[in-house]
């Protein structure tokens, strides 16, 4: 029998809600819930046997066996504790939340109510970094000790400056919303989370663009376009601009890797490029999708040298190099059986609080600031894979 999806958010990340219909083949789209009106009829016509609402409490009445929470990100909150407090799982886009504080609130509501959580950091599932970690994972360069992350974001002033991105009061800024990916990348190749992180930040380029409209009511798909080019030439901005489009990270994990990221958002060209170095070599990606292949230095050389070995990155269709698809297919399967899974709520919550660290540390005076530490029995119980509880 398939699981009956809810999905709350019918915007941006509505393609997630696509991959999950799957009638007959484990899962299908059986409500949506979205208060604006162009996406409800947008899911009417892509679920035309789901129900439609407006109205999170009927959807949840509605006997949906997991809700997929993929609204703006200052709403995950208050939608997935609703969620796990009516017995439902949920899925929940990234960032988990764009606070420690409510990323603190949806771990404990899982964890009262032993509804099952599962965060969608989709990147963990990608071929490249999948590829990545296991050539770490086989000693390929021995001990991780230092991960770099640069991030050309090339599309940024179309994806993440005209709509709710670009204002911190719903972002928090792009450090986060964006980097939450990265940074728990980051953790996994690394094996451990940020106790302690530093940053620099400015807006460099679309601050200085003085085109701004309201676009309350369009898509992305409205106005995107590769020939919005240079970024100075960029029109109908949102109405507040207040986030960075340039950002410098470092941090100090707890088991003593070093890492660092940055990310530009008005970079000609759009992808990730990851270094792991570690005792015996490094490996450093070039491409993150299409046509991308992973280098490996395990031998010394005098100067800069081709890769000791190269592997080609496995090509899969869909979403994200085929992520998507996974992501989903884990998630479905954790509803039915629950156990451990490749993403983690916990790790979610670290690229949160290393990401609202840091970004608090570049908008003060660029000092290093220590992460706050997560109860010790939410770490095990969702490390756990989180067991069946009964909670009296």
């Amino acid at each position: 029998m398939d699981v009956k999806i809810g999905v709350v958010g019918f915007g941006l990340r509505g393609h997630l809600a696509l991959e999950a219909h799957r009638p007959g083949r484990g899962s299908r789209v059986t409500a949506v819930c979205d208060l604006n009106e162009r996406s409800r009829a947008e899911a009417h016509s892509t679920f035309p046997d789901a129900m439609i609402t407006a109205d999170l409490d009927e959807l949840l009445a509605s006997g949906v066996d997991a809700v997929m929470v993929l609204t703006p990100d200052d709403q995950h909150a208050s939608v997935a504790v609703r969620a796990l407090e009516a017995g439902v799982a949920v899925f929940c886009e990234k960032p988990l939340a764009t606070s420690i504080e409510d990323c603190d609130k949806i771990l404990e509501a899982a964890y009262r109510s032993g509804s099952r959580l599962y965060v969608g950091h989709n990147m963990r599932h990608m071929p490249v970094v999948t590829l990545m970690r296991r050539l770490i994972q086989d000693g390929r360069i021995g001990d991780v000790k230092a991960v770099w992350c640069r991030h050309f974001v090339g599309n940024g002033g179309d994806y993440y400056f005209k709509d709710w991105h670009a204002d911190r009061s719903h972002s928090v800024g792009l450090l986060l919303q964006k980097g939450a990916h990265d940074l728990d990348v980051i953790h996994w190749l690394a094996g451990g989370y940020s106790t302690r992180v530093q940053a620099f930040g400015s807006l460099s380029v679309y601050g200085g663009i003085d085109d701004r409209r309201d676009r309350s009511g369009e898509r992305m798909r409205d106005w995107f376009s590769l020939d919005n080019w240079p970024p100075t030439t960029q029109t109908g901005l949102n109405p507040v601009v207040d986030v960075e489009d340039i950002s410098m990270m470092n941090m100090v994990l707890e088991n003593g890797v070093l890492a660092s990221y940055q990310q530009c958002h008005f970079t000609p060209d759009y992808w990730r490029n990851y270094t792991v170095i570690g005792t015996e070599g490094r490996i450093e990606n070039v491409g993150d999708e299409s046509n991308a292949e992973v280098r490996l230095w395990n031998r010394r050389h005098a100067s800069s040298a081709p890769a000791d070995e190269t592997f080609v990155v496995p090509e899969a269709e869909g979403g994200h190099g085929g992520a998507d698809d996974l992501l989903i297919s884990e998630f479905v399967d954790f509803v039915r059986g629950g156990g451990t899974t490749e993403t983690s709520p916990i790790a979610a919550r670290a690229a949160v609080a290393a990401g609202v660290c840091a970004t608090e540390s570049l908008r003060g005076a660029g000092c290093a600031l220590d992460v706050p530490a997560l109860d010790p029995d939410l770490i095990a119980y969702f490390d756990a894979g989180q067991p069946t509880r009964v909670i009296s």
